[in-house]
């Protein structure tokens, strides 16, 4: 997805990818308990960061994240799209447009039951 941006000429930052459970609470925290935006639904445990199969990125341009452009979210989207990655801006709710992830079929359930994605 990452190189497929950077031949579309749209250069990504990488600003998440695996959290530990205290780090994910600390998240979900934000905006209930803590100051701040809510920024995720997900406790630890409850987040496909939390089982490193999932990333969040931001468009640069200028040298400025570039946060607020729907128009380039959806083509980064369609990016991770065609890179077999499911996009968080397809959800229908909450939509989270800097998350991708790639879970190889499994739910958080079997995460947290032990299973892996196995990759052929």
């Amino acid at each position: 997805m990452i190189e497929e941006c950077k031949k579309a000429e749209i250069d990504l930052l990488i600003t998440s990818t695996y959290r530990d459970f205290e780090s994910q609470n600390a998240l979900y925290a934000q905006g209930r308990t803590t100051p701040g935006k809510i920024v995720t639904n997900a406790k630890g445990g409850q987040s496909y960061h939390n089982w490193r199969v999932a990333f969040d990125v931001v468009p640069i341009v200028n040298g400025k994240a570039m946060w607020n452009d729907s128009v380039l979210w959806q083509k980064i989207g369609a990016i991770g799209r065609s890179s077999g990655l499911e996009w968080a801006g397809d959800w229908k709710k909450f939509k989270e447009f800097p998350h991708f992830q790639f879970t190889g079929g499994l739910t958080l359930a079997d995460f947290q039951q032990g299973k892996q994605v196995v990759i052929a």
